[in-house]
């Protein structure tokens, strides 16, 4: 299977490392000291279960890698612009591209049933220019569960044990082309099930990421160190009800243990990307997640004042440093 992952990061580095482990003909869209690196020295995994080294083809130009079975997306919200530009000499007839990816995606309401069905999100998807270059039809929707670093270009080191990406199509149904790319995420040593609903587990993780992102941004630390301030343990409590109540007002069935999950991060002491980015003095991914699922809390009238302060602090905190800039 040939499987393009578009963006190198920490968590395209990850994923990219296991489809060629597993046996997938891969290749990687990377730019700057990760393509030098990647051509290099190939690209290194660093994880609990195993440390190996795998060469994919890179290139900062999809025309010289082809089309493909199956394209990656794993960049940041703010450069799927990028990606809407340069993806057209991967897609064969059926390409198909998953966008693993935090937040709310750009297709959240496609294929979604009823009177919402199709509705664009333009501040996730400007002009439209994602739909026009991929297409619905091919697109699948993906959520990744991995803490991972890069250390250096090249080198991705993950932290936890038990990772998995969830993917699904976005009407709900099981096609072959989401079960051989789960498949070859499978076969590298990465959990990869396909689930009908993944609205609901874009929602399980971005209750998570909404609440806990805006809370270490401000605090400069870690998830555990920052669950540690009992006032700030508190309001990701309220973070974490109010998003929940976000995703049920958009008729999600979602139900979660909210102490059980504040209890269980206060052990993780890594960095989400969100605060990653901020002290690296990358543009912060906030659209997607903080921004837009606020965005559907008024569509859907529900009430989020603990989430308003945080992400509005968050926001503040990253115009001022000049690393985002607000959708027009």
């Amino acid at each position: 299977m040939k499987v393009c992952v578009f963006g190198a990061g920490a968590i395209g580095g990850h994923l990219a490392g296991r489809l060629a482990r597993g046996g997938a003909e891969v290749s990687v869209v990377a730019r700057g000291a990760a393509l030098a690196a990647i051509r290099e020295k190939g690209l290194t995994v660093q994880a609990p279960d195993a440390t190996f080294t795998v060469r994919p083809a890179a290139s900062d130009d999809p025309a010289a890698l082809g089309p493909q079975d199956a394209v990656v997306v794993t960049v940041k919200g703010h450069q799927l612009a990028g990606v809407a530009a340069g993806i057209a000499p991967l897609l064969g007839p059926e390409t198909a591209v998953a966008f693993v990816m935090n937040g709310i995606p750009w297709w959240y309401f496609d294929r979604h049933g009823g009177e919402l069905d199709g509705r664009a999100l333009p501040a996730l998807d400007p002009d439209g220019a994602v739909r026009a270059a991929v297409g619905v039809g091919r697109t699948i929707g993906g959520v990744v569960y991995s803490a991972c670093t890069v250390t250096e270009p090249g080198t991705v080191h993950v932290e936890n044990a038990g990772g998995k990406v969830i993917l699904g199509e976005l009407d709900g149904s099981i096609s072959a082309g989401v079960q051989a790319l789960s498949a070859a995420l499978s076969a590298g040593g990465l959990s990869s099930p396909v689930v009908p609903d993944i609205r609901r587990e874009v929602w399980l993780k971005l209750v998570s990421n909404i609440s806990f992102g805006p809370l270490c941004l401000l605090s400069r630390q870690g998830i555990g160190p920052t669950l540690a301030e009992p006032a700030l343990r508190a309001a990701a409590v309220r973070a974490l009800e109010e998003a929940g109540s976000i995703a049920r007002g958009l008729g999600i069935p979602l139900e979660f243990d909210v102490d059980a999950r504040v209890k269980g991060s206060e052990k993780v002491a890594h960095k989400p990307s969100i605060l990653q980015d901020m002290e690296a003095g990358k543009a912060v991914e906030m659209e997607a997640m903080l921004v837009q699922p606020l965005a559907l809390a008024r569509m859907a009238g529900v009430e989020t004042p603990t989430l308003d302060l945080l992400v509005g602090l968050a926001r503040k905190a990253a115009e001022a440093s000049g690393q985002y800039v607000p959708a027009a």
